[in-house]
């Protein structure tokens, strides 16, 4: 009960910041959409990182790691690093200097005045929409298996259908979802841009500070530094997969166990390389059937997983971080800047920060497969290892409200996209610039806001229990397939509007492919291990290569405005 009543003290707080950035707001839809262009360095570092740092960074990577190991780290967290500060310095500066200097607010306005084409914008726009969706999903979905399992107990006569036995009484994940969809529909609702800046700073220091005190709580747990690399699952000589440890409650500490308790069986053992060797420390493939016990009814079930990252897999996932190029939040972030040197501490501070926090989580999800039963659902994983290692009630509220503040200062930003993207690509484009006034523009915005707040809560409910991880993953596949057209539309004089059309199309396409045979957001490869945004990127790609140079160029004009001559010193 004192967990949940910290948490709820902290969503007050966030909602008492939603009013506060209510009073700095200055009424017009320029302020709303994009802050006036006033976010300084550091405000914009925060925002920025806040909104890149999702319950996919947080929960899906423990989950993941739990599940593959510590490959995890490699596929996304050490790309991601340094490609996404390479696309803030190449995409972010150039895009924030043609917004400032034409105007634009949303991409789709700059992809428009680029390409010379009006359609274009009704054309990617529904398929940004597509693309955000899944993003949001994973946000209200991982709240709801954040809070449960932490609050397990508290309300035993009142939730009595919990999504796992041992949780009865917990916070179930819709009523999660929809106290957090409501918070952040409030400070998005009344601060617009200029709120989710500070929403989105106050909660990137909440969840740094807050992640750093858990993994120190989590390593003084599991005995300290030292013995954190024996607690993972074990394989012994005759393939079997054990626990060589288990933390005892009463206690407080990490004991050996008199017998090392077997969890699963190595499939087709033969490799004698793998004796005592820990699979989630190691990137070397292995398949494994592990065993769950049902604590309802005792049933013992079997299930496969196979740990461990391919090495063209873990090439393949360069891909999927050019995603923040096409990102329809981030773009409104950059546009909040107040000039391009506030550029230069994320670029700098950016790959930091994702080190800080995903080598965590990472190395978390591969500890708890040495005291967690296998069959635990990867999105709880790490609300479990909280609940299991941090005996204080208050502490776990404040680290539990650590995990929500990354997962609610993503939503934020892409509840406000949409909404931006809405009223000034639909609604203000097909009835002209001066039809509406600013208050008019602000109230069709806000309205927009709430249904996709609305609907994005009912499709969560539906795909309640969806991979965060992989969720998040064809998300930004499809992003990351997109990202020949920003690139070749500022880079690129020659890239011509059909181009641009044969891009987006292409990607769509491959996209909704491999999405439907994957079933619907499962984890997929092609080949050899090939991940389908490394496939989709190349088909939108050649696309553009192939179509903008069998097309007529681009106007003078156009590449005059966007490829201006720079004077010779």
């Amino acid at each position: 009960m004192t967990t949940l009543i910290v948490i709820s003290c902290y969503l007050c707080l966030l909602l008492g910041l939603g009013f506060f950035s209510n009073r700095l707001f200055r009424g017009t839809s320029k302020d709303y959409f994009v802050a006036s262009h006033s976010i300084g360095p550091f405000l914009l570092l925060m925002s920025v990182f806040g909104t890149t740092m999702t319950a996919f960074a947080l929960v899906g990577s423990t989950g993941k790691s739990f599940e593959r190991g510590i490959g995890t780290y490699g596929l996304m967290a050490s790309i991601s690093g340094l490609v996404h500060a390479g696309i803030f310095f190449l995409i972010g500066i150039r895009l924030w200097s043609f917004g400032k200097k034409y105007g634009y607010i949303t991409q789709i306005q700059f992809f428009r005045a680029r390409f010379e084409s009006d359609r274009l914008g009704y054309l990617l726009f529904p398929i940004l929409v597509l693309l955000v969706v899944p993003y949001l999903l994973i946000g209200i979905i991982g709240a709801g298996k954040t809070i449960e399992p932490v609050t397990a107990g508290a309300f035993t006569e009142i939730f009595t259908n919990p999504t796992a036995p041992q949780w009865l009484g917990g916070v179930p994940p819709w009523l999660t979802g929809l106290v957090v969809s409501l918070v952040v529909l409030t400070y998005v609702f009344m601060g617009g841009s200029r709120g989710a800046a500070y929403a989105n700073t106050f909660q990137t220091i909440v969840f740094m500070v807050m992640g750093l005190v858990a993994f120190v709580y989590i390593i003084n747990g599991l005995g300290g530094l030292n013995q954190t690399g024996k607690v993972p699952a074990r394989i012994t000589e005759t393939g079997s997969v054990v626990q060589d440890y288990r933390f005892d409650k009463q206690s407080g500490v990490l004991v050996k166990n008199e017998k090392p308790k077997a969890i699963g069986q190595v499939i087709d053992f033969e490799d004698s390389n793998l004796v005592d060797k820990q699979p989630h420390l190691s990137r070397t493939p292995v398949k494994i059937e592990f065993k769950k016990k049902n604590p309802k009814t005792g049933e013992i079930s079997a299930f496969e997983r196979e740990l461990g990252i391919p090495f063209i897999t873990f090439v393949s996932y360069f891909f999927i971080p050019l995603s923040v190029g096409m990102f329809p939040h981030l773009f409104q972030h950059w546009l909040t800047a107040k000039s391009a040197k506030a550029f230069r501490l994320t670029v700098i501070a950016h790959p930091i920060c994702i080190m800080v926090v995903w080598v965590p989580c990472v190395l978390i999800g591969a500890w708890a497969s040495g005291v967690l039963p296998p069959g635990i659902p990867p999105p709880a994983v790490l609300s479990a290892m909280l609940n299991l290692l941090v005996g204080d009630p208050i502490l776990t509220g404040l680290l539990t409200a650590g995990v929500l503040a990354a997962i609610m200062s993503s939503l934020d930003s892409q509840f406000l996209c949409l909404g931006t993207m809405f009223t000034n690509d639909v609604v203000v484009h097909r009835a002209g610039v001066g039809k509406y006034s600013d208050k008019q523009i602000i109230f069709i915005a806000r309205v927009f806001i709430v249904v996709i707040v609305a609907l994005t809560y009912a499709l969560a409910m539906w795909a309640k229990n969806a991979n965060v991880f992989d969720l998040a993953v064809w998300c930004f596949s499809g992003f990351s397939a997109l990202f020949p057209v920003v690139f070749a539309a500022l880079y690129w004089k020659r890239a011509t509007k059909q181009g641009a059309v044969a891009s987006i199309i292409a990607a769509l396409v491959t996209w909704v492919y491999f999405f439907h045979l994957s079933g619907y957001g499962g984890e997929m490869v092609i080949g050899p291990g090939i991940i389908p945004a490394a496939v989709c990127f190349g088909a939108a790609a050649l696309a553009m290569v192939f179509v903008s140079l069998v097309t007529r160029p681009p106007s003078e004009e156009t590449i005059k405005k966007f490829f201006p001559k720079v004077p010779k010193l």
